[in-house]
């Protein structure tokens, strides 16, 4: 291969792949030296070579000679150099270049691979696309576009120029769209990264060599967050191109490039690509010169010829280009265009218009900031004028008419998470007269003046339902996330100040930077409001930008209040009457409570009830009088609102006579009470009047006519006239009603008795050419009065009515009478109809029209009917009605129920004769009786009852029924027989029988009579028959009898039978007789009646013979059984009853039975009795024995001591008694007696019991001999437990043993143990103490005393040992040497907590350890009351655990003897202090000159009197340092003294006596004393004036430090009388200057306490606050936790709940731990460690089982301790000798897990047995331990999963133990099986397994306990801050100190007239101005009166509080 083809790839169309070699980089090189030739492209590889090789190689290739200039250059025109070469990557296209600003001679392409980025995937569940969220979405895909171009433009320091172009002109090609910006431009790097999708700028690449702005550095705050740092995922710009068109073509030139660069990226060439499977995502960028247009050679694309035209003289710029738009977007942009440039100027408004928006007012445009950013939007359009709109231009967007139309703002600020800020502008749009200025959006549905009601009940509020924040991010709009308020400026539900409706006259604005998450489209935020709502968020106000510290909630109420009563222009409601309620309102809401007014003032006019006013904006318009004016709401008195509602009675109420409500802003305020009276008289001008009617057919109806029925009425003609005689068809048009037709009704009516009826109705209506018209009427029939009406009625509604005014009528009455009859009808019969009862037929004449008529007197009815012979008497009449009277039918009608019939009645003088009349006719009465069986003499068996049927019939036979129809049958011959009755009211006839018939010892035949009569009809004749009774043949009597050989004997009723006890008695027989004593056989039906009670069942072949079942005899001689045969049927009941008494058998068993206790002490006599008896083989005891009979018993036991055995005989009970039993010492237990009589045998088990207690066991602890361990004040593990003995060591159950615990002297236990007395089994259990003993060896014994016997049990041994958690002394440590200067930091002070054992304590909490500072010695072992309380600092990296640092700590200022002692606080009561440490302070470096006492301001003249020229009489001076301590007591100098003039320019000084200018004084040992200081006798100086002595100390020890001198100021006068007034002044002015000086330390103390007061309350605050909102997250409702009671309550459940999860059962180790006395000391290994999982926990447990007992301690020393304290019996494992090199990596994978890789998918679970432990504490050392015991252990399901898990791991590596949940373990190297490989049971472990941990949710349990015990803390600390406060506030406004302030006041005031006087004029410096707290100023000199420092504040306000507590 040859040099060139070394680095000339083979494959130049092919793109290098990802799998590539990173070595393997192959590069496009283009040569575009020849600026007239064709660039030629080759393919070189770049990998693994120098920039040297590389460029000889490209050399080679391209035929270059060394000797020629060229560059190698990026296409983003970039020298390559060795540096950048190496940045080269695979598939970059470099430039052969003459210089680097060579033109390219044609356009060049570059590929590019644009494969969406990872983000893709990761974030694909994001919003992605665009919602409409009804509306449309168009103007925001434009707003990608533009946030592009504002983050591209965003460096220009000139104009920001973007310009979206629509073209719609078909001559220049297909619609397209063109975004265009002067921005910085891309290079081709950059154009490649902006087409990976998803590339956001947080994941591009920075290469300083093709910088892409990726490297990116977040933009400082700036207001509004107006930073253009918007465009941010890499998603919107392809979305938003994409979503307006198909295909995007990218054109853009970079500063710093002469090319430009193109990119396309369209659908159909993704397709194309795809159809052609070649990779998608990747393309050319055409690199050009600029204006080069060669290449677009589509027809459809001619528009960018003019574009690319435009590029020359652009130094950079950014074109899109959207072609393939979409039809409804091209129809959106054409028909919408300036709702997309007012929706673009919404979203971008405040980049347009600045920070402050769009305000137009005169007021503010001087302070407007104009932005350098020009947004332009142009459309081109075929044959019409382009239009062009600037976004700047644009006034009617949203946010500018917020802005305008608002008249104040709010405006907040908030942070969130730290860096998450907010900023938020609240407008008020007030309410003007009659309407709200809230702006309508103007791309919403406008509302017209014509869509206003009639009537509106309640005014809508101004915003409505409209959010009130609309939000935007980096300062751009973010269109559908609207925020509809915060809690503090939402309408408050009750307490409000300000009105409802003024909430809603709000409009918002939420500014947030970039530290909210927006979707990637920009359209919604992601959680902001959730974000602003939580409850830590606070708001602040910002005054001048500046943020203010108040309460945002009353800030915000306090703002609109003062907006709604500046800005609101309301009505003023006056003349209050109370409140009504409306229920003609729908909404049950808006019914109440409505107040009423009678006036109103309104725009400066007033509206009273009464007035008559009209309405505007109504339909129709009304005039009306004022009634009242009504307001929603409950008020009191006058108020001003907006909105309301006036009544109003509408004029002329002649005419309407009705009211309306109207809204008050719908009243016409222009028209004038002319106009108003002028309309009202118009409206009564043309109603109409009158009916005019005419008969033009005839048959005229007049008034009162009387008529036949059926007489027509004539056709008429009708006509409506006004008042003025003019026909008319409508109403008349008003001014408020429209032209209504009037129409004429036509009503005929009937007057009836009861109620009047319409006959007749119709309407008429007018036709135009005819008049009203009604045709002619025949149907007037019915007799009566008549009224016919013409009424005039409205079209629509038919009212008769118009306005309340009846509307004209005319009324014409008349009367109608009947015609001749014609028909009859039959009228109502009179059932019921009987054969032969006579009725009448009543019948009613009528004419042909219905109506009833007379009939004639000669007519005659014809009656016939078949079936049946009729017949009647005549007839009567009565008015109209005919009655044929005493009808009478007969005839056959089958039953009692009867038949139907039909009659036919005629009248032949009638037009219709005949008429047919049904009936129904029944029986007749009663009139015979039947009674079957025909024959007269009957014969029946006694005990029978007789059945007889009966009938009762009418006259014709017929079975006829009525009431009461009994029949009765009497019988006669013997007494007491029964009456038979039957009812035969419903049927007529029925079976006659009744009871039995019995006639008593009946043995032959008996005649009887027997009568049939009904009661009830007398009329009707007796039957009478004869009986013959006949003897029954039914069982009578029962017999029973017992067979002895044949013969039987019988048993009679109630004997008694003896019989042997268990035996049976057989052959048993029975008998039955009948009345007659016939001997009845026994039949089955018989033998089945037969019952015995001895057996249930008996044999039915049995009883048939004769005999019954046997009988069994009882086994018990005191069962005596009752025996009885019976014999039930339905006619009698019979028994035999006798009884068997047992006798006992023969003797079969010996029986015993213990009377008393079966228990037996050892070596004592039984004290219970046994009772020995001889009984049957039934235990029935045999009566037949005697007293001889003890001869034959023996007794025996094993142990049995005969010699007191004592046998007796009982004669009454037959029994045998033994007594004295006694054994011989044994061990304790059942022994068995035997009782032995004749060949009967019987045993007694008796308890053998210890004998009395005679010594003493310890049970528990078992181990007695070794000294029990146990730590000072601690409790034992576990109790003493002792038990009683016997002399032979038996345990003894004696109950109510007092023992007594002896313990050494020196053991103190807690609490007291004295004595405790044994239970039921002779044990006593000590409860558990506590032992407080020094350390060393002590022994307790106990003591028994029990029935006056009294002895010792064993000795236990207790080892105290000190207890190491137990605080006993602070210890201190510091510079012993160290000095204390005054005001300087104290020494550190080292503080530790030591134990009992004396080691130093860790893990304490520092809050708990404070310093008191005092003056003084005290003697006592606590600090005084009045001592500071300082707390320790914080410590630091390198400073030991378990130390209490005390640094920087503030000496005080004064010298002397100071105390310090550190406290420790064990509790809220108990406390641990340090012995107290002396300090003396000594004083600071020296700094100034000062009096020992501050001498008076002198006053001199110069004249000659001594006195009168005294500056000082007598002035001891000393050095002093900053804290007036007296210093350089032991140095000595001198003091110069000088005067000069408070004046600058003054230079007329006095001089001192003897005309010298200074004085010299000796300082010795540090003071120096001034006497007689005089000035000079006629000394020069200024009358009047102030000087000041200057006393300069010199002291040569000092070196040339500098110290301040002591000035006095002195007054100097010529005259003596005035010198006299000058001291009487200045003694005033120094007292004034003393007493002001104490004042104002008052008040700036007072002033301090008050603001610490305030931070601790607002620290507070804050504390709870942060506690609430973490308790709301903990799911604890703080709205339910009002009061402490509340929250202890809450705890005290929660506490419970834990106690309660704290006793529930779980796992835990029975290995007793070792006491927990030594902090170096971990503890046994089962307690180390818990488990959860109770298969683990056993498998790990049972694996661990010879470690599960071994103390583990941080040092060999504390183990080698323990072995000697348990004498080598103790396991021990010291952590400090483990190689920990070898200890396994607890983050370590498993092992089929290495380098990243999973080599197979396990199965069974597995897990490191390690990870399955859970540490209480002492984390670290306990991952030591396990580490080093369980290695790198595996626990697994089962075997099955563990062997295989082993096999695929010795693979690729070793594999350690493997454990199985199941109990199964697997060695590491490989062995399993057998019982030391299988873990047993968990019951066999006994305890010693690992224990469980407690629930999961007692952990969070104990979290919400500690959290709800702050926050109760912190409720407590709040309220009493508060408290504290609002205490220090009163006692600020005081009267006390009122008065002192005033006092102040004045006091100052009289300083200022005193200096007035003396001519004293206070300059800076000397005398300053101070503002006093009334605001007066005052001149005290500082030198005099310094203020005091900080120290000195707070110790005046510890000092306050102590006074005021």
């Amino acid at each position: 291969m040859s040099g060139d083809d070394k680095f000339r790839s083979s494959d130049t169309s092919v793109q290098p792949t990802a799998e590539a070699s990173l070595l393997r980089r192959r590069v496009f090189v283009v040569d575009c030296r020849r600026e007239c030739a064709e660039a030629t492209e080759e393919v070189l590889e770049s990998g693994d070579v120098t920039f040297e090789q590389f460029r000889d190689a490209l050399c080679r290739v391209f035929g270059i000679c060394s000797e020629d200039n060229f560059v190698i250059s990026t296409t983003s025109r970039k020298t390559l150099d060795h540096e950048s070469f190496a940045r080269i990557q695979d598939g970059d296209t470099l430039y052969v270049l003459q210089s680097i600003g060579q033109n390219l001679p044609k356009p060049t392409k570059e590929r590019i691979e644009f494969l969406p980025h990872y983000d893709t995937l990761v974030k694909s569940g994001m919003y992605e696309y665009y919602a409409s969220e009804g509306q449309k979405s168009l103007p925001f895909a434009f707003a990608e576009l533009i946030d592009n171009a504002l983050s591209a433009t965003s460096q220009n320091k000139d104009s920001r120029e973007i310009e979206i172009r629509l073209l719609f002109d078909d001559s220049q090609g297909k619609p397209a769209v063109v975004v265009i910006d002067n921005g910085r431009g891309m290079s081709p790097r950059q154009l490649n990264n902006w087409a990976i999708y998803r590339l956001s700028k947080f994941t591009r690449v920075e290469d300083s060599f093709e910088s892409d702005h990726s490297g990116y550095v977040r933009p400082s705050h700036v207001p509004r967050s107006l930073n253009s740092d918007i465009s941010y995922f890499g998603v919107g710009g392809k979305q938003a191109a994409f979503y307006i068109g198909q295909s995007t073509r990218m054109v853009t030139k970079p500063s710093s490039s002469v090319d430009v660069h193109e990119l396309l990226l369209s659908k159909e060439e993704f397709e194309k690509k795809e159809k052609n499977k070649e990779a998608i995502y990747s393309g050319f960028i055409r690199n050009r010169m600029p204006g080069d247009s060669s290449h677009i050679i589509c027809e459809d694309e001619r528009f960018l010829h003019s574009i690319i035209l435009e590029e020359k003289n652009k130094e950079s710029f950014t074109a899109v280009v959207i072609t393939g738009l979409l039809p409804d977007h091209i129809q959106y942009l054409r028909n919408n265009f300036d709702q997309l440039a007012r929706e673009l100027t919404h979203v971008y408004h405040y980049y347009i218009h600045g920070p402050k928006g769009n305000d137009m007012s005169s007021s503010s445009k001087h302070e407007h900031i104009l932005s350098n950013i020009d947004i332009q939007i142009s459309m081109f359009e075929k044959g019409k004028v382009p239009r062009m709109v600037n976004l700047r231009e644009i006034k009617d967007d949203m946010q500018s008419l917020y802005i305008n139309s608002a008249s104040d703002s709010f405006e907040f600020r908030t942070e969130v998470d730290g860096d998450g800020v907010v900023e938020g502008v609240i407008r008020y749009h007030p309410f003007l007269f009659d309407r709200e200025t809230y702006p309508d959006d103007p791309n919403g549905i406008l509302k017209t003046d014509e869509d206003d009601e009639d009537c509106i009940l309640v005014e809508q509020k101004a915003r409505g339902k409209k959010p009130v924040f609309e939000c935007f991010w980096n300062g751009r709009l973010i269109p559908y996330t609207t925020v509809d308020n915060f809690d503090w400026c939402a309408p408050p539900k009750k307490g409000n100040l300000v009105p409802v409706e003024c909430y809603y006259r709000i409009s918002g604005v939420l500014f947030t930077n970039d530290k909210f998450q927006v979707s990637t489209n920009k359209l919604t935020f992601m959680d902001l409001e959730l974000r602003l709502k939580e409850k830590n968020t606070l708001f602040t106000r910002l005054i001048k930008g500046q943020a203010q510290r108040m309460v945002i909630f009353k800030e915000f109420t306090q703002w609109l209040k003062e907006c709604h009563e500046k800005y609101d222009k309301q009505i003023k409601f006056c003349g209050f009457k109370g409140t009504i309620s409306r229920p003609e309102i729908q909404s049950k809401r808006m019914q109440s409570p409505w107040s009423k007014f009678m006036s109103i003032e309104w725009d400066g006019k007033v509206y009273k009830a009464g007035q008559k006013v009209k309405s505007m904006k109504t339909s129709p318009l009304v005039f009306g009088s004022i009634s009242h004016f009504l307001l929603h709401g409950d008020y009191d008195g006058d108020v001003y609102a907006t909105g309301g509602e006036v009544k109003i009675i509408v004029e002329p109420q002649a005419l309407y006579n009705e009211v309306k409500y109207i809204p008050i802003s719908k009243i016409d305020r222009s028209a004038s009470p002319n106009s108003i009276k002028k309309g009202i008289e118009d409206e009564m001008a043309r109603l109409p009047d009158k009916l005019a009617v005419t008969w033009p057919d005839g048959d005229e109806l007049k008034s009162n006519d009387i008529l036949s029925a059926g007489t027509p009425i004539g056709a008429m003609r009708i006509e409506i006239l006004n008042k003025k005689g003019e026909a008319m068809q409508k109403l008349p048009a008003s001014s408020h009603t429209g032209s209504k037709k009037l129409l004429v009704e036509l009503k005929v009516i009937f007057h009836c008795d009861r109620e009047d009826e319409v006959i007749i109705s119709h309407i008429s209506q007018h036709g135009g050419k005819w008049p009203y018209w009604f045709k002619k009427m025949e149907s007037v029939t019915r007799l009566g009065k008549y009224t016919l009406k013409l009424q005039t009625v409205l079209n629509e509604s038919n009212a008769d009515t118009y306005a309340g005014i009846s509307l004209p009528s005319k009324i014409i009455k008349f009367v109608v009478n009947e015609g001749k009859a014609a028909k009859f009808i039959v009228a109502n019969l009179d059932p019921p109809f009987r054969v032969g009862v006579p009725f009448n037929i009543p019948l009613e004449l009528i004419d042909k029209y219905g109506n009833p008529t007379r009939p004639s007197v000669d007519i005659k009815p014809v009656l016939e009917c078949s079936g049946l012979t009729i017949s009647h008497e005549g007839i009567m009449i009565n008015g109209a009605s005919l009655i044929i009277k005493g009808v009478l039918a007969k005839g056959s009608v089958n039953n009692c129920q009867g038949k139907n019939f039909t009659i036919k009645v005629s009248l032949p003088e009638l037009e219709q004769e005949s008429q047919l009349l049904k009936i129904k006719l029944l029986p007749g009465p009663p009139y015979t009786l039947r009674v079957k069986p025909d024959s007269e003499a009957l014969s029946f068996e006694n005990g029978t009852a007789f059945p007889f049927q009966v009938e009762v019939l009418d006259e014709v036979e017929n079975i006829t029924v009525q009431p009461r129809l009994l029949v009765h049958c009497k019988f006669a011959g013997v007494p007491n027989l029964p009456v038979y009755t039957v009812d035969c009211s419903t049927t007529g006839f029925g079976i006659l029988t009744g009871p039995v018939v019995h006639i008593k010892k009946l043995k032959k035949d008996q005649v009887l009579n027997a009568r049939f009569e009904i009661p009830s009809c007398v009329n009707v004749a007796a039957v009478e028959k004869t009986i013959n009774i006949l003897p029954s043949k039914r069982v009578a009597k029962l017999e029973v009898f017992s067979l002895s050989g044949d013969k039987p004997i019988q048993i009679m009723h109630d004997d008694e039978i003896c019989w042997t006890a268990g035996d049976s008695i057989k052959n048993v027989i029975f008998k039955m007789f009948d009345e007659g004593d016939r001997e009845i056989a026994i039949t089955p039906s018989l033998a089945e009646k037969i019952k015995v009670n001895w057996t249930p069942k008996i044999k039915k072949d049995l009883l048939l013979q004769g005999s019954l079942p046997d009988i069994k005899v009882s086994t018990s001689v005191k069962d005596v059984r009752y025996c009885q045969v019976s014999f039930q049927d339905d006619h009698v009941s019979l028994e035999s009853a006798f009884t068997v008494k047992p006798l006992p058998d023969e003797p079969k068993y010996l029986k015993s039975s213990l009377k008393g206790v079966s228990t037996i002490k050892m070596g004592e006599e039984l004290k219970g009795e046994i009772y020995l008896e001889v009984t049957d083989q039934f235990g029935n005891t045999i009566q037949s024995l005697t007293a001889s009979s003890i001869n034959s018993l023996g007794i025996s036991s094993e142990g049995l001591d005969k010699s007191t055995l004592k046998v007796s005989w009982q004669d009454k009970t037959k029994m045998m008694l033994v007594q004295g039993i006694k054994f011989l010492p044994a061990a304790p237990g059942s022994k068995e007696l035997c009782f032995a009589w004749r060949e009967f045998a019987e045993y007694v088990r008796i308890n053998l019991v210890a004998g009395p207690p005679a010594q003493l066991k310890i049970v528990q602890p078992t181990d007695i001999e070794e000294p029990l361990t146990v730590v000072n004040g601690k409790e034992l593990e576990k109790p003493f437990v002792v038990q009683l003995c016997d002399q032979w060591g038996n345990p003894s159950p004696e109950a109510q043993v007092k023992i007594l615990l002896v313990k050494d002297n020196n053991l103190k236990t807690v609490p007291a143990v004295n004595f405790q007395k044994t239970d039921n089994d002779g044990m006593a259990t000590f409860e558990v103490f506590q032992v407080f003993a020094a350390r060393g060896e002590y022994s307790i014994h106990f003591k028994v005393s029990h029935n006056k016997i009294n002895f010792v049990g064993p000795f236990v041994k207790m080892n105290v040992i000190p207890d190491s958690n137990k605080p006993v002394k602070v210890s201190v440590d510091y510079d012993r040497n160290a000095s204390f200067p005054a005001g300087g930091f104290l020494t550190v002070f080292k503080v530790s907590v030591l134990s009992e054992d004396e080691k130093v304590m860790r893990n304490l909490n520092p809050a708990v350890m404070t310093m008191c500072l005092w003056k003084g010695v005290t003697n006592g072992s606590r600090p005084p009351g009045n001592a500071t309380v300082l707390n320790c600092s914080k410590p630091k990296e390198n400073e030991k655990d378990g130390y209490f640092y005390f640094r920087d700590k503030i000496i005080p200022d004064q010298v002397g003897v100071y105390s310090i002692q550190f406290m420790y606080m064990l509790d809220k009561s108990k406390m641990l202090c340090s012995e107290p440490i002396s300090i003396n302070v000594i004083p600071n470096e020296p700094v100034k000159l000062m009096p020992v006492v501050q001498p008076p301001t002198p006053v001199v003249s110069n004249i000659s009197s001594v006195a009168s020229r005294t500056l000082v009489k007598h002035l001891s001076l000393k050095i002093m340092d900053e804290y007036n301590n007296p210093t350089c007591e032991k140095m000595n100098g001198k003091i110069i003294v000088t005067i000069r003039s408070s004046e600058e320019n003054e230079t007329e000084i006095p001089v001192f006596q003897g005309d010298v200018a200074s004085v010299e004084f000796n300082f010795s040992n540090g003071i120096s004393k001034i006497s007689s200081l005089l000035v000079a006798e006629n000394s020069p100086g200024k009358d009047s004036s102030q000087y000041v002595l200057v006393f300069y100390p010199v002291i040569p020890e000092l070196g040339e430090s500098q110290l301040e001198p002591f000035e006095l100021h002195f007054m100097f006068s010529n005259d003596v009388k005035k010198q006299a007034q000058m001291a009487t002044l200045t003694r005033e002015k120094d007292q004034l200057r003393q007493s002001i000086g104490a004042y104002r330390s008052l008040f700036d103390t007072t002033k301090q306490l008050l603001t610490e007061i305030k931070c601790q309350a607002k620290e507070a605050a804050n504390k709870e606050s942060n506690l609430k909102s973490q308790l709301f997250k903990h799911n604890i409702d703080v709205s339910l936790l009002n009061s402490v009671q509340q929250t202890e309550a809450l705890i005290k459940d929660m506490l419970a709940e834990k106690q309660k999860i704290m006793k529930q059962p779980r796992r835990v180790c029975a290995i007793p731990n070792t006491p927990k006395g030594n902090s170096n000391v971990l503890g046994k290994i089962a307690h180390l460690a818990l488990i959860e999982d109770n298969e683990a926990a056993k498998v790990i447990s049972w694996h661990l089982a010879s470690d599960m007992d071994c103390v583990v301690t941080l040092t060999t020393e504390a183990a080698r301790q323990i072995y000697n304290e348990t004498q080598g019996r103790q396991q021990v494992l010291p952590l400090d000798s483990i190689f920990r090199k070898n200890l396994p990596d607890w983050a370590r994978p498993l092992p089929h897990l290495r380098n990243g890789k999973c080599h197979f998918q396990p199965t069974g679970n597995p897990v490191f047995a390690r990870d399955l432990l859970i540490f209480p504490e002492h984390v670290e050392d306990c991952k030591i331990v396990f580490g080093m015991l369980l290695g790198d252990s595996i626990i697994l399901d089962n075997l099955d999963s563990a062997n295989l898990y082993r096999k695929e791991v010795v693979k690729i590596t070793h594999c350690p133990t493997l454990l199985t949940r199941q109990g199964d373990r697997i060695r590491s190297n490989g062995k399993f099986g057998g019982l030391q490989n299988k873990a047993p049971t968990m019951e066999k472990l006994r305890g010693m397994v690992f224990g469980a941990p407690l629930p999961s949710f007692c952990a969070t349990l104990e979290a919400k306990i500690d959290l709800l015990q702050q926050y109760r803390t912190a409720v407590i600390k709040c309220s009493t801050v508060n408290e504290e406060l609002n205490l220090q506030v009163e006692a600020l406004n005081s009267p006390e100190m009122k008065q002192k302030r005033e006092e102040l006041s004045l006091q100052e005031k009289q300083l200022k007239e005193i200096e007035k006087k003396l001519g004293m004029t206070p300059k800076r410096g000397h005398g300053e101005n101070r503002t006093c707290h009334d605001g007066s100023q005052s001149s005290v000199q500082e030198g005099l009166l310094p203020p005091p420092s900080k120290k000195m504040r707070d110790a005046e306000i510890t000092r306050m509080r102590k006074i005021k507590y």
